[in-house]
C-alpha cells in the first residue's frame, strides 16, 4: 500500500518491459541484446504508450469541447485541410476518406450541418452532386483550440536533425508494419 501511496505502482511501472510481460522469452527472443538495450527498449515502448495515452486524452478533450464524436471531429478535420488546399469536398469523398457507408455519410452530414458545422452546395458542374465545406466559425474554432494544441507536435519534429528525423520515420514505419494484421489469422487477416 505504501508504494501505491507514493505513486509508484509495482505492475504498471513495468508493463512495458519485455522481461515482465514475457519472462521466458516465448515471444521475443533477446539473448543478443544486452541488458541496457532491453531496458532502454523497454523505456521507448513506454514513451510510445505515454504517446498514445496524451494523443487519447487530446482526443477526448476536443471532441468534448466541440461537442463531436471522433468520427465527425475526422470529417471536420479533412474538410479543413480540403479547404486549406483549395480542394473540392464530395460527401463520396469524404466516405471514402472515413470508411463509411453512403448512408452513415447521410447521417454524418445531416447532424454536422444541423450544427452549423458544414454547408452543402450543388456541384458546380454536377448538379446532381454536392460540395461540402467547412463553416468558417468551426475551421476557426477547431484551429484554435484542437489544431494549435496538437501542432505542438511539429516543434519536437523539429528540434531533431534531417538525421534524426529520418531515423524516427523508419522506426515508425518499420513498427507500423509490424504491427500490420495483414495476414493475421485470428485478426481475420485484415488490416482495415
Amino acid at each position: 500500500m505504501a508504494a501505491a501511496e507514493a505513486g509508484s505502482d509495482p505492475v504498471a511501472d513495468h508493463l512495458y518491459e519485455v522481461e515482465a510481460t514475457d519472462p521466458e522469452q516465448r515471444l521475443v527472443d533477446r539473448s543478443g541484446v544486452s541488458a541496457e538495450d532491453t531496458a532502454q527498449i523497454g523505456r521507448l515502448m513506454r514513451a510510445l504508450s505515454d504517446l498514445r495515452a496524451a494523443e487519447e486524452r487530446l482526443s477526448e478533450a476536443s471532441q468534448q469541447y466541440m461537442k463531436l464524436s471522433q468520427q465527425d471531429m475526422g470529417a471536420i478535420h479533412y474538410l479543413i485541410v480540403a479547404d486549406n488546399r483549395g480542394a473540392r469536398v464530395t460527401p463520396g469523398m469524404l466516405a471514402a476518406h472515413l470508411d463509411i457507408s453512403p448512408a452513415s455519410t447521410t447521417k454524418l452530414l445531416n447532424r454536422l450541418e444541423r450544427g452549423a458545422h458544414i454547408t452543402r452546395e450543388v456541384h458546380h458542374s454536377d448538379r446532381r452532386a454536392f460540395i461540402v465545406r467547412v463553416t468558417p466559425a468551426t475551421a476557426k474554432t477547431a484551429m484554435e483550440t484542437v489544431g494549435r494544441q496538437q501542432a505542438k507536435r511539429f516543434h519536437s519534429a523539429a528540434r531533431l536533425s534531417a538525421s534524426e528525423r529520418e531515423v524516427v520515420i523508419g522506426f515508425l514505419q518499420d513498427m507500423t508494419q509490424q504491427l500490420s494484421l495483414e495476414g493475421v489469422d485470428w485478426a481475420g487477416g485484415d488490416d482495415g
